[in-house]
């Protein structure tokens, strides 16, 4: 005799996941934001002693473009980007449906092109030195290429949830 499925179901598994996801994602954005105080900090208080350290100014930049892909991230993930809702929501239930899903679509298309183009910027830059600091410039580039690429998969995810309906 055979028993039912042993654990817990693959949506709770699914949704435990990418709870882990979220908050390893905003222990990043907490951590980058931290270093990035700490290294401005550093860069202020070693030039008005007279005596700055020159690799804080690029290293400031890499973070602050780290921090601010990580929160674009967060927002997609959070569905906390701005949308105005305001003539989509005058609109029938079907309708406001495929407008919901059209533009979840043109937003799968926007990650898949920013995406993309991190990526060419990433090969481009992966053999070129940072000025300062010894590593890549691509790695610079490479929060362009995770934002794009997770923007695309939420909005895929919004599109087919969207299909489903309500529930």
């Amino acid at each position: 005799m055979g028993q039912g499925p042993v654990g817990p179901p693959a949506g709770d598994v699914n949704r435990a996941l990418l709870a882990r996801f979220d908050r390893a994602l905003a222990l990043a954005a907490l951590l980058l934001l931290v270093a990035l105080l700490v290294v401005v900090t550093l860069g202020v208080i070693t030039r008005a002693a007279g005596d700055p350290l020159v690799w804080t100014d690029e290293v400031s930049r890499f973070l602050m473009i780290w921090l601010a892909c990580a929160g674009w991230m967060l927002a997609s993930r959070k569905r906390g980007h701005i949308r105005i809702r305001y003539f989509a929501n005058m609109l029938p239930a079907l309708p406001k449906r495929w407008v919901e899903f059209v533009l979840q679509a043109a937003v799968v298309l926007f990650g898949a092109l920013v995406a993309r183009h991190g990526w060419t910027l990433l090969l481009r830059n992966f053999d070129l030195e940072a000025t300062t600091v010894p590593v890549p410039m691509a790695v610079m580039y490479l929060p362009i290429l995770l934002a794009g690429a997770l923007t695309a998969v939420q909005a895929a995810a919004e599109c087919a949830e969207t299909l489903r309906g309500p529930r």
